[in-house]
């Protein structure tokens, strides 16, 4: 038997096993930072039960005995993958494309976007628009430039979550981490505040649906929006020229009590009209949620924890 025939460990099928040995690995303030959500992290249970209670009803006496399809799942665009891998997202997104799935870079990635641009795979780049617009222009540029595909533009972070675990870790940016794609020699992001708390200073509250079509003129790349949870938003977002819809709530990061995003994604799937491509991201923890998000209507899945 050769290590291709081998079955698969009991930790490699059990995400449970997988997070704690991470855990053991990473210490408890990056771990803070990647497993944490708001508040008393209501939503963030509730992303991975909501799952839970949809099912499945499948046809039966259907021949497949060829099936073929590319894999629906999209790495979600995650912050400080150095806080995991001295390599930071160029591990992360070589892992990507060794499961042949498409990359999102985060803009909060520890490592600058033509480094990770480099080697196989898909890679879409996530955004956050800066109050500096020129920082803003510069950079999606550079990422069309580098060969991303796409922007993914996160839109329901115009102030921080209230992250109560990532405040007790006095979570921050250690002195040898940066992250260069939002550049700031202020040491202020670096303060045990709350990293996200820090860095949203730098963010443009202001946006609005106007600002799909401008992001999209200036990189020349199609725009996702993330970070939508209701079916008006979506024809608005459209509307205003998005190619895609991410129906997300960062993760259980920023409220506490809001929807979680497998209940809101029929409602977008049934709005958008299949005017655009619909994504979805939040608690899905297994193939068979994979299978659900399909069959309710999704292109694919974002994960990120996992």
């Amino acid at each position: 038997m050769n290590a291709a025939d081998e079955p698969p460990r009991p930790v490699d099928l059990d995400l449970a096993l997988l997070e704690e040995a991470a855990r053991q690995k990473i210490g408890e303030m990056a771990y803070a930072y990647y497993a944490g959500g708001s508040e008393d992290e209501r939503q963030l249970a509730e992303n991975v039960a909501a799952w839970r209670r949809w099912r499945l009803r499948p046809h039966v006496l259907v021949d497949v005995s060829a099936v073929s399809s590319a894999l629906p799942v999209i790495v979600a665009p995650t912050a400080l993958h150095r806080h995991a891998d001295p390599n930071g997202e160029v591990a992360s997104a070589l892992g990507a494309a060794r499961a042949g799935a498409c990359f999102v870079l985060s803009c909060l990635a520890n490592r600058d976007l033509a480094e990770v641009a480099g080697g196989p795979g898909v890679r879409w780049m996530q955004v956050y628009v800066l109050k500096d617009r020129g920082r803003t222009v510069e950079m999606v540029q550079r990422a069309a430039a580098a060969g991303y595909r796409a922007l993914v533009l996160t839109v329901d972070a115009p102030v921080s979550g209230l992250r109560r675990r990532e405040l007790q870790a006095n979570v921050a940016l250690p002195p040898d981490f940066g992250v260069p794609n939002v550049a700031d020699p202020e040491d202020a992001w670096r303060l045990g505040r709350g990293f996200m708390a820090a860095v949203l200073g730098a963010f443009d509250p202001t946006i609005t649906f106007e600002d799909i079509a401008w992001l999209a003129e200036v990189s020349g790349l199609p725009v996702v929006v993330k970070g939508v949870v209701r079916g008006d938003d979506a024809v608005r977002c459209v509307d205003a020229g998005a190619r895609g819809i991410d129906v997300s709530n960062h993760g259980g990061r920023q409220l506490n009590d809001g929807v979680a995003t497998v209940d809101a994604l029929s409602e977008v799937v049934d709005a958008v009209a299949r005017r655009a491509e619909v994504y979805v991201d939040g608690g899905i923890r297994r193939g068979g949620d994979v299978v659900k998000a399909l069959s309710i209507g999704a292109t694919a899945v974002m994960v990120g924890r996992p």
